[in-house]
């Protein structure tokens, strides 16, 4: 069954005639099927990476090193730095990473359900993030998380245009 949010999410994209590329950590390619199921969705979803291990959030996905070293895999700044590069990675116009610990265990000192959400709209120059703070089970913070990034990009895409907020920085293309 065709999840809504990934519908309306690649419906917002078509109307836009838009392009989006994700990285995913902790939801392992979750997002790309959701996306994936819904008919029509090559016309606009390019792909993505799968970035579990922290060294592909940086050679895959864009992540400065300096970023890592700084704050680690599981951050807000890792998960924004992720939507931006891969985005520039695969020339799309929108990117979505997700990035957090699902358990069971916490994870260098991150609880379990601590989860960073992010897209980048490479047109505007503009970054939007979330954290979020789930609880459940493994297979339920991992759906949360991929219903969420989801959430996050169609709420984007409804805008007409993206103003710089609290929520919003200037985004920088990594190489």
């Amino acid at each position: 069954m065709t999840s809504a949010i990934a519908r309306e999410v690649v419906l917002r994209l078509a109307k836009r005639g838009e392009t989006l590329a994700t990285a995913e950590s902790l939801t392992g390619g979750l997002i790309g099927s959701l996306i994936t199921e819904v008919p029509g969705a090559s016309a606009n979803y390019v792909g993505g990476a799968i970035t579990y291990a922290t060294s592909l959030k940086a050679t895959l996905a864009g992540v400065p090193g300096p970023v890592l070293d700084a704050d680690g895999p599981v951050a807000e700044s890792t998960a924004r730095a992720m939507a931006v590069g891969i985005a520039a990675r695969c020339a799309a116009d929108w990117g979505l990473a997700v990035t957090g610990v699902a358990g069971p265990e916490p994870q260098d000192g991150h609880p379990v359900g601590e989860v960073h959400v992010a897209v980048a709209y490479q047109q505007a120059g503009v970054v939007r993030s979330r954290r979020l703070a789930l609880s459940g089970d493994r297979a339920t913070i991992r759906g949360l998380t991929a219903h969420q990034g989801l959430r996050l990009l169609a709420d984007a895409l409804s805008a007409e245009a993206i103003p710089p907020g609290s929520a919003s920085t200037a985004m920088s293309v990594v190489d």
